[in-house]
């Protein structure tokens, strides 16, 4: 460490071997942990918890407080786990006192210019594109894609395995396993090839494809859906996973799409 141009609070905790370049800033009350690298001129503010291997590219901002009017100073966090990448001018709030935290997981590839506004949850191995921008009280779940220039409505729920097409404005939950595009934003197929990229077995796409068929395409609502499903289909980690999702969302699902709406 020992780098001069930078500044480091002495009450920061952090390992021996993090590589701080210059002009960076640190304040108190951070922890980062080994072989992380931190690019110069980036600001890690109070309440940081950042993990081992990360790298953290020049002009982020980590641990600002939030963007809330409720926000009445209480101590909060955001935490990142290991081997996560934040790149240039991405900006990272702590959480507010409904979860005291906001969590970036680990294995995330967090690309320029991303927002993550207070008490998001993002899982592992997630990619957030350029300049995606999440609102407070956000989820997305492990190994979800958000295309660039895509923005996503506080208290949205986007699923594991999912995939958003780039330049989306996503209002309505997104559900595990599929993809998203088109503008209202719909259900336009699973996300096959990244499933199969991931180990999924042929069976196990035609499963999720058949799941999502009574859901979107043979012409019933979410609660006949869900109910034929589990009348027919038989019970598997994929299955209760969708039926969970779907049936517990708040904001309603993503549309299904129909040629007539363009």
């Amino acid at each position: 460490m020992n780098q001069p141009l930078a500044y480091v609070h002495p009450q920061a905790r952090i390992a021996k071997n993090v590589v701080i370049e210059p002009f960076v800033n640190i304040e108190k009350n951070v922890e980062i942990g080994e072989g992380t690298w931190i690019g110069s001129n980036v600001t890690i503010m109070e309440g940081a918890r950042i993990g081992k291997n990360c790298r953290i590219f020049p002009g982020a901002v980590i641990a600002a407080v939030p963007q809330d009017l409720k926000f009445a100073g209480e101590d909060t966090l955001v935490r990142i786990g290991d081997n996560t990448t934040i790149r240039e001018f991405v900006t990272l709030n702590r959480g507010t006192k409904a979860n005291l935290e906001t969590v970036v997981g680990s294995n995330c590839l967090i690309m320029a210019y991303v927002h993550i506004a207070h008490d998001c949850i993002v899982g592992n191995n997630c990619i957030l594109a350029n300049a995606v921008t999440l609102a407070g009280h956000i989820t997305v779940e492990d190994y979800a894609f958000i295309g660039g220039v895509s923005a996503v409505h506080q208290f949205v729920n986007i699923g594991q395995h999912s995939m958003i097409s780039g330049g989306s404005l996503v209002r309505k939950d997104v559900p595990p396993y599929t993809k998203a595009a088109r503008e209202p934003l719909s259900y336009v197929g699973i996300n096959s090839i990244g499933l199969r990229r991931r180990g999924f077995t042929s069976e196990k796409i035609n499963e999720i494809q058949e799941i999502y068929r009574f859901i979107y395409l043979k012409g019933h609502n979410v609660s006949q859906a869900l109910e034929m499903i589990e009348a027919t289909m038989p019970a598997t980690a994929e299955r209760d996973e969708i039926i969970s999702f779907v049936s517990s969302s708040a904001r309603g699902i993503m549309r299904g799409y129909s040629a007539s709406r363009d």
